[in-house]
C-alpha cells in the first residue's frame, strides 16, 4: 500500500491570479502529485492550496512551489486580513493513508531544511514537528507577523530552525510542520461588525479571552505570578478562531481553525457558533469550509442533524452530504461541490468505466454482450445490495411511520447498518470483474523462458486465489443482510412486509450465485487446504442462508394471508 500524505502550503497572494498560477505550475511539474484545491482569498491576500501523493514527491513539489514564491511574491507590499510572515507562510504535512506522524515529521524536517539551506529563507518548524515546545503552536511562531520579522530575528532567542537567522524583505519566513488533518471552516454572521464578530470567535476558540478587571472589555487584564495574561477558557477544544470583515461578501465571519475534529467536529462548531451568535443578537447566515474536508466531516454532520430531527440516519451517503450542506449552509456564499469539497472523493482514481455508475438498462446490456465480464459474481453481488436496499427501505419507512415516533431509532439503527452492507457489496460488484480480469491478465503473460513460465504460474494461482476470495465474501456479506430483512419482516411497517420478503429472496439467490464463483474458481487453485476450507465453510453458509430464507417468507406469508 502506497504512503499518502496530504500538503496545505499557504502563500501570501489571494489576487493575482497570474501569480497564483505560477506557483501551482510548479507543482503540476512533479509526476505523482496531485494538485486538489486552489482556494484564493482577495479579503485575507491568501490562497490555500493542497496536494497530495507519496511523500518524496509531495515535498518535492512543495519546494518548487516555495522557490517560486519566493520569486513572484513581494512580501513589503503585502497587505491582508490574515495573520503571515512569509511569501510562503505555512507548509504542513499532514498524514493521510498507510504513514505515521513520526514519519510524516521526517519528512516535514527534511523539507525545512532544505528550504533553509537552499534557499536561505529562515524555517520554524510548528506542530509536530515543533523543536521547541514553545514552537508547537504557530501563532508563537508567527508572532510579530512579518513586520516585526526583522527584530524577531535579531534575538538569539527566535533563531530559526533551519536556515540563516536573517531578513529577507522580500521574502520573509516560513513555518514548515506536520500536524493531523485541520478544518479550516468559516461561520457567516449577519452583521458587518468585525468586532462583534471577533466576541463570537472568544467565546468558542479553546484560547478564550483575557480576563480583565472590573469592565470586561476595557479593564485592566489580569496577569499571573510570572507576568502572562489569565485567559478566560472558550466553549471548544482543538479550536482556534478570530473575527474578520470579508469585503468581497460584505459580511463579518468567524474564522474557525478545528485542529482535531474527533474532538471538535465542524458540526459542533457550527452550532456553538449558532449558540454565542444568537446570545449577542447576530444570527449564523451560513459557513463555508476552506479547501478540502475528509468524508467524515460532512456524514457525521450528516447524521447528527438527521437526528435532531428524529429521522433515521440510515440513509446514502449522497443523502447525509445534502443534509450537511442544508443543515450548515455550505453553499450560503458559493455553490458547494462535493466532487471538489471532499478529499477522498478527489483522490479517486478516475480511470475506466465502474458498472456501478452505469445507468440499469445500460448495466444489463454490458451483461448481455459478448463479453464474459461482468458475469454471476458480479450479478450476486448487486443481487445482495438490491437484496439489502429492499431491507433499509422498509426500515427507513418504519421509522418516518406516523405512530411509530418512539421507534425511530430502532429503525435507524436497523438502516445504518443496511446502508454499510449495501455499499460494500456495492463495491464488490466491480471488485468481482476486476478479480476476472487478473485472471485473464495473469494468463497473457509471457511464457518463453522457465522463468518467465513460474513468474506466469505463480500470477495465475495468486489471481484465482483472489476470485475466490471476492465471490466468498459477497456470500458472507450477502447472508448478514438477512438478518435484517427477518427483522424487518418480524417488526417493521406491515405495509412492507413483501419487500422484506422480496429482499430476502435476493439475499439468497446471492449467496447460491456467488458460492457457485466460489466453486468454479477454486477448481484451478493449488492450494487444495485452503479450497477445502473454503468450500466447507461456504456449504455452512449457504444452507443457513436457505433456512434463514425459509423463515422470512413464513412471516411474510402469515402478515400478508392475516
Amino acid at each position: 500500500m502506497k504512503q499518502i500524505i496530504e500538503c496545505v502550503p499557504n502563500f501570501s497572494e489571494g489576487r493575482d491570479i497570474a501569480v497564483i498560477q505560477q506557483i501551482t505550475d510548479q507543482i503540476k511539474t512533479v509526476e505523482g502529485v496531485r494538485l486538489l484545491d486552489v482556494d484564493p482569498g482577495a479579503a485575507t491576500n491568501r490562497t490555500v492550496v493542497t496536494i497530495a501523493g507519496e511523500p518524496e514527491q509531495v515535498i518535492e513539489a512543495a519546494f518548487r512551489a516555495v522557490k517560486k514564491a519566493m520569486e513572484v511574491i513581494d512580501m513589503s507590499r503585502h497587505s491582508g486580513a490574515h495573520p503571515r510572515f512569509g511569501a510562503t507562510d505555512v507548509c504542513p504535512l499532514v498524514p493521510i493513508a498507510n504513514i505515521t506522524m513520526e514519519e510524516t515529521v521526517k519528512y516535514a524536517h527534511k523539507l525545512g531544511e532544505r528550504i533553509g539551506i537552499e534557499l536561505g529563507i529562515p524555517v520554524y518548524c510548528y506542530e509536530e514537528a515543533a523543536r521547541i515546545p514553545e514552537r508547537r503552536n504557530l501563532a508563537f511562531c508567527r508572532s510579530g507577523e512579518y513586520e516585526g520579522l526583522s527584530q524577531k530575528l535579531s534575538d538569539p532567542a527566535s533563531k530559526p530552525d533551519f536556515g540563516p537567522a536573517q531578513f529577507l524583505p522580500k521574502t520573509g519566513a516560513i513555518a514548515v510542520g506536520a500536524r493531523d488533518f485541520l478544518v479550516a471552516y468559516n461561520v457567516n454572521l449577519n452583521t458587518t461588525s468585525t468586532r462583534r464578530a471577533n466576541a463570537v470567535a472568544f467565546d468558542i476558540r479553546e484560547k478564550g479571552r483575557p480576563m480583565r478587571e472590573g469592565n470586561p472589555v476595557t479593564g485592566k487584564i489580569v496577569k499571573d505570578e510570572k507576568g502572562n495574561p489569565v485567559n478566560i477558557p472558550g466553549s471548544l477544544k482543538a479550536c482556534k478562531a478570530i473575527g474578520w470583515f470579508i469585503e468581497e461578501y460584505g459580511i463579518a465571519q468567524v474564522s474557525i481553525n478545528l485542529t482535531n475534529i474527533s474532538i471538535t467536529p465542524v458540526h459542533v462548531a457550527f452550532e456553538e457558533a449558532c449558540k454565542k451568535a444568537q446570545e449577542r443578537g447576530m444570527r449564523v447566515t451560513g459557513s463555508e469550509i476552506v479547501g478540502l474536508a475528509p468524508l467524515k466531516v460532512f456524514t457525521d454532520a450528516g447524521k447528527y442533524f438527521l437526528k435532531k430531527q428524529n429521522r433515521s440516519v440510515g440513509v446514502s451517503e449522497a443523502e447525509l452530504i445534502r443534509i450537511a450542506v442544508k443543515s450548515m449552509g455550505l453553499d450560503d456564499l458559493k455553490p458547494f461541490n462535493p466532487e471538489e469539497k471532499i478529499i477522498e472523493y478527489v483522490l479517486q482514481e478516475k480511470s475506466g468505466r465502474l458498472l456501478m455508475d452505469m445507468t440499469c438498462s445500460a448495466f444489463a446490456d454490458e451483461t448481455a454482450s459478448e463479453s464474459p465480464a461482468p458475469g454471476g459474481g458480479s450479478i450476486s453481488a448487486y443481487m445482495g445490495a438490491l437484496g439489502v436496499s429492499l431491507g433499509t427501505m422498509v426500515a427507513n419507512l418504519s421509522s418516518h411511520k406516523p405512530g411509530w415516533d418512539d421507534r425511530w431509532e430502532e429503525f435507524s439503527d436497523w438502516a445504518e447498518k443496511g446502508q454499510v452492507l449495501k455499499d460494500e457489496l456495492i463495491r464488490l460488484v466491480d471488485e468481482d470483474t476486476n478479480a476476472f480480469n487478473r485472471i485473464m491478465d495473469a494468463f497473457g503473460l509471457p511464457k518463453g523462458s522457465e522463468q518467465e513460465k513460474a513468474a506466469r504460474t505463480e500470477a495465475i494461482q495468486q489471481a484465482t486465489r483472489y476470485a475466490i476470495e471476492i465471490p466468498f465474501r459477497v456470500m458472507k456479506k450477502s447472508f448478514e443482510t438477512m438478518e435484517i430483512l427477518k427483522a424487518m419482516a418480524e417488526t417493521g411497517n406491515p405495509n412492507s412486509v413483501s419487500d422484506a420478503g422480496v429482499g430476502a429472496l435476493a439475499a439468497r439467490s446471492a449467496v447460491m450465485g456467488a458460492f457457485l464463483n466460489v466453486k468454479i474458481n477454486a477448481a484451478g487453485l493449488n492450494d487444495k487446504a485452503y479450497v477445502a476450507s473454503v468450500l466447507a465453510e461456504g456449504s455452512d453458509i449457504e444452507r443457513n442462508a436457505k433456512q434463514m430464507e425459509e423463515q422470512i417468507l413464513e412471516i411474510v406469508n402469515q402478515k400478508i394471508n392475516a
